[in-house]
């Protein structure tokens, strides 16, 4: 089981919003921070809060991402040409835990993680165990045979609450996606709104 995977919404309260997008959160009901004091937690955030809480919403949608793992990807960012925002955008999509996610072969990106870790997809018909597998152009991401019946499986590809986007072609009749471009920020189905261009000021000056 990942770190966050039974305290993942204590996210979602201390940013005030459904990052996921997901029926059960918490701050469907209340949008204030936990414990006893959340209710006053309303003054008004300085440039560095600000920015601070835009790289730990990002970093906090993608699951249990270390602080040094999201750092080493944004400085990969950093060093393609372009935009940083959108490149760190487009190489966390890469991810293969985030790929099943989105594919809609498990309901969440923590059961993603675990679900890529105990061997359940294969990338070009070759087992790959790890979440932070980077998926390229025209990659085919499948779940294995023996795990296309699993519960979690057929239950999340009927989950209304939200879509397959179209940088992805999925089969969930044969559970199998192809990863068909990196996409931009644009393109990224997120239910709240992300801005890595925060998080590249939040690096540049700490």
């Amino acid at each position: 089981m990942t770190k966050r995977t039974t305290a993942k919404y204590k996210i979602d309260r201390r940013m005030g919003e459904n990052i996921w997008g997901r029926p059960k959160s918490p701050v469907n009901k209340r949008e204030y921070g936990p414990g006893q004091h959340g209710q006053r937690r309303k003054n008004k955030l300085s440039d560095f809060g600000t920015q601070l809480r835009a790289k730990q919403k990002l970093k906090g949608y993608y699951g249990d991402l270390t602080e040094k793992q999201f750092r080493r990807i944004f400085a990969e960012a950093a060093r393609i040409q372009g935009d940083t925002g959108e490149n760190l955008v487009g190489l966390l999509e890469r991810r293969l835990d985030a790929v099943v996610y989105r594919a809609k072969f498990v309901a969440t990106v923590f059961a993603a993680r675990q679900f890529v870790n105990h061997g359940h997809v294969t990338v070009n018909g070759q087992s790959v165990n790890i979440p932070s597998y980077r998926v390229k152009e025209g990659d085919v991401i499948e779940v294995r045979a023996k795990s296309k019946q699993l519960a979690v499986v057929l239950e999340a590809a009927s989950l209304a609450e939200r879509d397959v986007p179209d940088y992805l072609e999925v089969d969930h009749s044969k559970m199998v996606a192809t990863y068909i471009r990196q996409p931009s920020l644009a393109d990224v189905p997120y239910p709240v709104v992300m801005e890595p261009n925060l998080v590249v000021e939040f690096y540049a000056k700490n």
